[in-house]
């Protein structure tokens, strides 16, 4: 099964350009404004985390982070559509940023701790980008992140006794501050989405 996993993992940048209009019909939406500006950071978005790195196994807080402005994502490995899109959306961002890329932290909360070992999730992000971090925990770390967040994340229950997640599918950009500048939705114009993953590179550059 895992080995199927990758083999999924590494077709997605095949396909994905061909699945918009099946993906806009699947989970929540996060939402964002059409223009590409940030705006003034506010507070009520984003606050402390304690959680677990998946390249290393460290644990880290907000304040391991806060030297760059911040891309945030919350899904999880077993998500069928809008994390591996979402993800390899960010990964080709990153790649236009070129070396501006290295002015932004790019990271992945996992909200399906259970499942999302550091190991797991490393392998599932390093297959889109050795940019992005994967952040796992105990489920009560991941409850407190999403909490801060004011993140939508809730389990459900499928016939087969097996389980997936329902999300909130908006990236958070935020400021060196940790406060709250701007969304990406998702699958947003590129021509809306990456200028503003750029503005944000260029308030740590």
């Amino acid at each position: 099964m895992q080995a199927v996993r990758i083999i999924l993992w590494g077709a997605v940048a095949l396909i994905v350009l061909g699945m918009g209009a099946f993906l806009a019909l699947t989970t929540m939406r996060g939402q964002a404004p059409d223009q590409s500006a940030l705006y003034e950071g506010v507070d009520s978005v984003g606050g402390p985390f304690t959680l677990v790195r998946s390249d290393t196994g460290e644990t880290v807080t907000q304040e391991d982070f806060a030297d760059k402005p911040k891309a945030i994502f919350f899904g999880f490995t077993y998500c069928p559509d809008v994390c591996p899109t979402t993800l390899f959306e960010l990964s080709t961002y990153l790649d236009q940023l070129g070396p501006l890329a290295d002015d932004i932290h790019v990271l992945m909360v996992t909200i399906d701790p259970e499942r999302d070992t550091p190991e797991f999730l490393e392998q599932y992000v390093a297959a889109f980008s050795d940019t992005i971090v994967g952040l796992t925990g105990t489920q009560e770390a991941v409850d407190e992140a999403v909490a801060n967040y004011r993140v939508y994340a809730r389990r459900v229950e499928l016939d087969d006794g097996d389980y997936t997640m329902d999300h909130t599918a908006s990236i958070f950009l935020m400021n060196e501050d940790n406060q709250l500048v701007g969304t990406i939705a998702y699958q947003e114009n590129p021509e809306t989405a990456f200028p503003k993953l750029e503005r944000l590179a260029r308030m740590g550059s």
